[in-house]
């Protein structure tokens, strides 16, 4: 079966490197070993290794629940919270017409 290969343009790599990063930290914060949070997170430990890294070629889904075993699953809702440029848009689009005056 043809898959369809995704390109990461070179900021979204960075921004998925820091995001493996940060967990990684915080797995090492918690004093966890890469077995332990592997396991309570129902995934092997290369693909833990593979999110530390930021690799995009790891689900969503799995991302979550390392960081669910993290506790830091309620960062996830904070994605998008906070959407300026989607706010704009939709601000230019709610003009308000003028009455017609009383007759």
């Amino acid at each position: 079966m043809y898959e369809k290969k995704i390109i990461i343009l070179p900021r979204l790599k960075l921004v998925l490197e820091q995001v493996g990063e940060q967990i990684r930290l915080a797995r090492l914060r918690r004093k966890l070993t890469t077995e332990q949070v592997s396991e309570r997170a129902g995934i092997n430990r290369t693909t833990l290794w593979s999110i530390e890294k930021g690799s995009p070629n790891v689900t969503l889904a799995a991302y979550a629940q390392v960081l669910f075993v993290l506790g830091l699953d309620k960062d996830l809702l904070k994605l998008g919270a906070d959407d300026e440029v989607g706010r704009k848009i939709q601000d230019t689009g709610l003009i308000i017409k003028k009455r017609a005056p009383k007759k």
